[in-house]
């Protein structure tokens, strides 16, 4: 997915110094001549981070309310004031949308809650994520609480000087304990009911499957997985106790040896790679861009000579030139006639831009009250959060033409950011397939000269 903005409007600092001029400044800035005069470009330059950070802060605090006067005028309910906000942070900062509620909330921590904190971040002596650690350990606190454990500890940041995270969070855990112990093992009792199990892709076809856990179920697991492992090793396992470990988890959840059976991945790639060993890399959703070959191996893994393969294949069609899915087999599928399955295998993953969540919703981007249709091109796949994002009042959607499915989404400050559907497997631009060609012919050209030499000699 593309994200692009408008051209940026005239933004002014107090002094009236443009931050596009200061950005400008720091562009055409160079290294210092000396190794001295270097580190302190660096320290300055983490100063400056930092300072700048603190502005986000306070300039996402008075977009917030001027968001919410705004919605407030415009008869939105009491209780729904705000919505969109964070993903609008979002969108200018380049990050999830996600991420951009935990921007906001810190920044309302900072400027109202925790002035000394917000002091030491303008200043450069408290780094953004030094900040944030302190936040994050003060949350369970009552304002008035968290403020004064922000006068004890961020009144005097040089207290921090030299001092790691950890010592960062102790200070903070310790303070808060001491101001409200109550609310300290209240919110360990809380943090219970968050737990769940996340996916992440890793490099080389690896992965992280996390469980966050209350400590005494994750000893238990471990304990087991453990004991399973030095139990197989002192039987002449040859496999290590990781690899054992990792084994048994993965048998134990499926219930299947060897793990993989039964369960429909999604694994998509072209005709060429599954039956002709092309090098085009596979897509498997939930992870992303996959080798070739691993795929291959995947599509035939615990296949016999004596039994037929056991693979559903689906038939996905592109349009020549642009790679974008315009048809599919529609058999055995959740959405009439296949359309559902199409779009979320074309869009992979939320369609609003930075944003890596799962697809949740399958949402008109002209919505169906204004008259938009249940077609591809006016499909997209959004996450829940972003979904519900989209109905706050004046954000707006619509198809753009582009070189794949592209919508171009605007948020009600009047800003624009375009989404394009990633790439399937096997499609290139024309400058790249057209260079792929001409590496192909001059393989090939010296592949037959090498055949004609040897065949001179032989003769």
């Amino acid at each position: 997915m593309d994200g692009g903005q408008e051209p940026e409007r005239a933004s002014k600092t107090a002094d009236g110094v443009s931050i596009t001029e200061m950005i400008a400044a720091l562009a055409s800035a160079r290294p210092a001549a000396d190794g001295a005069g270097m580190i302190d470009q660096l320290h300055k330059l983490e100063e400056l981070k930092s300072a700048a950070a603190a502005l986000q802060a306070s300039v996402a605090v008075a977009f917030d309310l001027s968001q919410r006067r705004c919605q407030a005028r415009a008869g939105v309910p009491a209780e729904e004031l705000g919505t969109g906000v964070a993903a609008q942070i979002a969108l200018a900062r380049r990050e999830s949308p996600a991420r951009g509620s935990r921007l906001l909330g810190l920044a309302k921590a900072l400027v109202t809650e925790m002035p000394h904190t917000l002091a030491g971040l303008q200043s450069g002596r408290l780094s953004e994520w030094r900040a944030t650690l302190l936040v994050r350990e003060t949350a369970c606190l009552s304002p008035a609480d968290r403020s004064a454990v922000d006068e004890e500890l961020a009144s005097d940041v040089g207290r921090f000087s030299g001092a790691g995270d950890r010592a960062v969070i102790a200070a903070a855990r310790s303070a808060a304990y001491r101001r409200d112990p109550r609310s300290v093992a209240d919110r360990a009792g809380h943090a219970a009911a968050e737990r769940h199990v996340s996916l992440r892709p890793a490099p080389d076809t690896m992965c992280y499957l996390t469980a966050f856990l209350p400590v005494a179920e994750g000893v238990a697991v471990h304990a087991a997985l453990t004991r399973n492992a030095n139990a197989l090793r002192s039987g002449g396992d040859s496999r290590s106790r990781g690899q054992i470990m990792a084994d048994a988890l993965v048998e134990r959840v499926t219930g299947t040896s060897g793990g993989i059976s039964g369960v429909e991945i999604q694994l998509v790639m072209t005709d060429r790679t599954l039956f002709q060993g092309d090098s085009e890399p596979a897509r498997l959703p939930g992870y992303g861009v996959v080798p070739a070959g691993w795929a291959r191996e995947i599509a035939a893994q615990g296949q016999g000579r004596d039994r037929p393969l056991n693979v559903w294949l689906r038939r996905l069609y592109t349009a020549p030139g642009s790679g974008d899915l315009v048809g599919m087999d529609s058999r055995a599928r959740l959405f009439p006639p296949g359309l559902g399955r199409l779009i979320q295998i074309r869009d992979h993953t939320c369609r609003t831009p930075y944003c890596d969540a799962p697809i949740r919703h399958l949402d008109h981007v002209l919505p169906w009250r204004s008259g938009g249709t249940t077609s591809q091109g006016n499909g997209a796949g959004l996450c829940e959060a972003c979904n519900h994002t989209k109905e706050a009042p004046g954000w707006r959607s619509r198809p753009k033409t582009g070189p794949r499915h592209t919508l171009q989404l605007t948020t009600p400050t009047g800003h624009s950011y375009q989404s394009t559907a990633p790439p399937l497997p096997g499609h290139q631009p024309p400058e790249a397939a057209a260079s792929r060609r001409r590496r192909e012919l001059r393989h090939r050209a010296k592949a037959q000269k090498r055949g004609r030499i040897r065949d001179a000699s032989a003769a």
